[in-house]
């Protein structure tokens, strides 16, 4: 049916022309003669109110949650706003909602919207939520298409695992059996005859768009089994992974932190009443904070340095600090917000702790990797320079008993023509929720898939 966004009335100034708006009423309130409801179409984080001249009529007031059409004059409201001015016969009810609608009061928990995913958007929270979120999928999109990215596709089933770790989901069209005596039976006797699983990175594959395309990026799912049942895990999460041929690590390095500022600053260039939002209710300085981030050369710092300053710190971390470990959050915290106050490169992390593609450096202990730390989260990007020497790469597959069978396509890139390459990856509801001040991932996709939770 045709109407006009609410979010286009709101800025276009058509005062004096007749409208027609579709939304959900957010509240109502009835008077002797007139009344007023607030609806949202979810184009914008402001309702526009109707004001009902009730007249004679016998007027209805409809429940919170209903939808409805409306039809009548653009007016002038108070503090420089907008109202529609309209009659009881011009209010059309698409779809009425019962005295149960459970987002009828104000100041619902989070814990409590997360057990009506398919409800909580219609909240002033998870509007601005979804809108964030598509303005920085749009933001990315255009940096790496004005930077002549080419767009691929990696698949989604995989006979790999990219990281080595074996927190892969299976793919299976035969499930549970009793049928078949060996696991190589049942396997070969699957759909695709032999073990198949859900990608947990397009990362390999990325990398065979690099060798012919020169740059690229992909930009999708990713889903891990990892038993984590944490406010910054999800067992599906969306994933943004760019792959450069002829590029270094310090060129890697200055990709990530260029492409974070474009889309930090068009977020905040396109959503100001979504960002107020959110710097009102969830993080007090949000605002700032982004603005400063983006106005500011990141720092950057080694692995091996980074432990001494932790170790030189004087603070009790839960987690104890030496060479050779995994930074946890609290030291990445530490490192960005007491020790640099910004966001900082670290690089050059033990062999040991870091995946087998990434490429080794002449130390023989470490490897050309970087993670970017902020301020408030940790780490948000994880990246490499790839090892691109078929022999080097071949020694830490094995050294971790890997099956080069599997990897026969990603061992050729470094037969036929390597070159160095790096990328990285971003995992884009983490950077919703730096951008947004939300504190807890569940709370920055439509349906989150976590452990012992899905529907």
């Amino acid at each position: 049916m045709k109407h006009t966004d609410i979010k286009e009335l709101l800025k276009n100034g058509l005062v004096g022309q007749n409208v027609t708006v579709c939304g959900w009423v957010r509240t109502s309130r009835n008077s002797k003669s007139v009344a007023f409801i607030e609806v949202n179409d979810g184009t914008s984080l402001k309702n526009i109110q109707v004001v009902v001249d009730k007249g004679d009529s016998d007027y209805k007031e409809p429940r919170i949650g209903t939808s409805v059409k409306v039809v009548g004059t653009l007016a002038e409201g108070r503090n420089n706003t907008v109202e529609i001015n309209t009659k009881p016969e011009d209010i059309k009810i698409l779809g009425e909602c019962p005295a149960d609608y459970p987002l009828q009061k104000k100041g619902c928990s989070m814990e409590f919207l997360r057990s009506m995913p398919h409800l909580r958007g219609r909240t002033n929270t998870f509007n601005a939520v979804w809108r964030v979120r598509s303005v920085l999928a749009s933001a990315i999109h255009r940096y790496f298409q004005s930077n002549n990215y080419v767009y691929i596709n990696t698949p989604l089933i995989t006979g790999s695992d990219c990281e080595g770790a074996g927190e892969m989901f299976n793919v299976t069209t035969i499930g549970y059996s009793n049928d078949y005596k060996t696991e190589e039976e049942y396997y070969s006797n699957d759909f695709f005859g032999r073990r198949a699983g859900l990608s947990v990175s397009g990362q390999l594959e990325g990398e065979v768009g690099a060798m012919a395309m020169g740059k690229i990026y992909t930009f999708g799912p990713s889903f891990r089994a990892e038993n984590s049942n944490t406010p910054k895990h999800l067992a599906e999460f969306w994933h943004i992974e760019p792959e450069v041929a002829f590029a270094e690590l310090d060129d890697v390095i200055e990709i990530a932190e260029d492409m974070l500022k474009y889309v930090i600053r068009e977020l905040l260039d396109t959503c100001p009443d979504d960002m107020k939002f959110f710097d009102t209710h969830f993080e007090k300085g949000l605002i700032s904070r982004l603005e400063e981030l983006i106005s500011n050369d990141f720092g950057r710092v080694t692995y091996t340095e980074a432990i001494k300053l932790l170790q030189e710190s004087g603070e009790k971390f839960v987690y104890p600090v030496e060479w050779g470990c995994d930074l946890q959050t609290e030291h990445e915290r530490y490192i960005s917000e007491k020790v640099f106050g910004k966001a900082v490169f670290v690089t050059d992390y033990p062999k040991e702790i870091k995946s087998f593609y990434m490429k080794q450096n002449p130390d023989g202990k470490t490897v050309a990797a970087v993670d970017l730390l902020v301020p408030g989260v940790g780490e948000i990007i994880g990246g490499s320079e790839r090892e691109a020497d078929y022999e080097k790469l071949v020694s830490a597959m094995e050294a971790r008993n890997m099956n080069l069978a599997l990897y026969s396509d990603y061992l050729d890139l470094r037969k036929y023509g390597s070159v160095p390459h790096g990328g990285f990856g971003l995992g884009f509801e983490r950077l919703i929720m730096y951008t947004t001040g939300m504190s807890n991932i569940r709370d920055v996709i439509l349906y989150p898939r976590t452990v012992g939770s899905i529907r």
